[in-house]
């Protein structure tokens, strides 16, 4: 199983805090690396969260969810969101979104979604929401690659365009 998750590990991901509210008003949020979009029209993105999650059932009941694309130099938050505590939001800014999901500060997108139907695979969760509200800023991304938070190195403007 290490083997597998190293070899895994070699392919570089960003770092997002995914967040909702329970119904009784919860603020939950965790550490995920398996966001990604699903589709353009409509707009469809998906995360994994481990069946075994203490969220689990949290994420399935609120219906809604927040993707917090994390910013290079949030690795704070990134380390926070994924281990156990009492309250992960304490001391942490947020904004509502405008269906009233805890966005983190700095992030450099966040995308409201409604849930649209959470599959079983294996020993996890693949969530799918339609984005609902989105909205992004520039900066440098945070990465995983290796088990290690990277930083990307300088772009070559020459490199921006197809076939150059």
């Amino acid at each position: 199983m290490r083997s597998l998750r190293d070899a895994l590990g070699r392919y570089a991901t960003g770092v997002a805090v995914v967040t909702t509210c329970a119904p009784g008003g919860e603020r939950i949020g965790v550490t995920v690396n398996s966001f990604a979009s699903v589709s353009l029209d409509p707009a469809l993105v998906l995360w994994c969260l481990s069946r075994r999650a203490p969220s689990t059932q949290a994420f399935l009941r609120a219906g809604r969810f927040a993707v917090n694309v994390l910013a290079c130099g949030q690795e704070h938050l990134s380390q926070r969101f994924a281990r156990p505590a009492p309250d992960k939001f304490a001391g942490v800014e947020t904004r509502l979104t405008p269906s009233g999901l805890p966005a983190l500060a700095g992030a450099l997108a966040f995308f409201a979604c409604r849930t649209v139907t959470a599959y079983e695979a294996g020993d996890h969760r693949i969530f799918v929401g339609e984005v609902e509200h989105f909205q992004w800023h520039e900066g440098e991304p945070l990465v995983f690659h290796a088990g290690r938070y990277r930083e990307l190195g300088a772009m070559d403007p020459s490199m921006d365009r197809i076939g150059a």
